[in-house]
């Protein structure tokens, strides 16, 4: 077998396995970075190592050979910048000369969202780190929003801001169209759906999706903290929780881009057409 040139890191989450199978489709050698081996899925033309983002010497191990990553963004942790740096350090030490890497929407230093501060800072650190890299600034996961649901009831202040959500097969096609570009530069692109929504809206498709009501409930910041204090979550993933609704209320997220149908050469999924395509 060819050895792989490609590396494909989180190959065992639900957005990382998608682009592997899709690469593995094409005929890609691929290497899956995981951490547990025995859930690495068992694909052709793939080989599988282990490591962990915190654990350089075993990611510059895995990455020997390899020429381009495509990196996904740690679980959300406290300290996930560390975990993100540590990964960009394993890179520029074995070599690697290209990532394609998920980030967010609006990512900067001030953005309302703390977890999109989090992707600022691990694509400046990339640059500085003098990588070409691939930035997907991706919306929320429409995929994700069913499970916002409680008790027939979404929770959050979001109040009348809109965004665009997008699903994780778009971002995969997209992601999969750059890994195999050799030639493409540095760039940031906004992965979105194809329309924007209110989170009462979201609540509209999703009620007619499953045949229950679901309503949306505005809440003040104050009150979004105090429904989550009996969760006994950590206080960042609360905050991060709380803010992801604030950043759409201010209108953070309001962006609807044409990246999916320009680089994966088809038109995004709507919400109302995926909700119909999971029944």
């Amino acid at each position: 077998m060819t050895k792989p040139a490609m590396a494909i890191t989180g190959a065992t989450g639900v957005l990382g396995g998608r682009i592997a199978r899709r690469l593995a489709e094409q005929g890609v050698p691929t290497r899956l970075i995981v951490r547990d081996t025995s859930r690495a899925p068992d694909l052709p033309l793939s080989d599988v190592a282990t490591a962990a983002y915190l654990d350089r010497p075993a990611m510059v191990k895995a990455l020997a050979g390899i020429d381009t990553v495509f990196f996904v963004s740690g679980f959300e942790t406290e300290d996930r910048l560390r975990h993100h740096k540590s990964a960009v350090d394993a890179f520029v030490e074995a070599g690697v000369k290209k990532v394609v890497y998920t980030s967010f929407l609006n990512a900067a230093p001030d953005s309302t969202f703390t977890f999109a501060r989090h992707h600022y800072h691990t694509e400046k650190y990339l640059a500085e780190a003098g990588l070409r890299f691939m930035a997907l600034r991706n919306s929320f996961y429409m995929d994700i929003l069913p499970h916002f649901v409680m008790d027939g009831v979404i929770l959050g202040p979001a109040g009348e801001g809109k965004f665009a959500p997008v699903s994780r097969d778009d971002i995969a096609d997209v992601a999969v169209a750059l890994l195999l570009d050799e030639e493409h530069p540095t760039a940031r692109y906004d992965l979105t759906g194809p329309e924007l929504l209110t989170m009462a809206e979201v609540a509209e498709h999703l009620a007619r999706a499953g045949g229950e009501p679901v309503k949306y409930v505005n809440e003040t910041l104050e009150e979004a903290y105090a429904s989550r204090a009996h969760l006994g979550a950590p206080d960042f993933e609360v905050e991060g929780w709380v803010t992801s609704y604030y950043a759409i209320a201010r209108g953070e997220l309001e962006v609807v881009s044409d990246t999916v149908e320009r680089i994966a050469k088809h038109p995004p999924i709507s919400f109302k057409h995926f909700l119909d395509s999971q029944t």
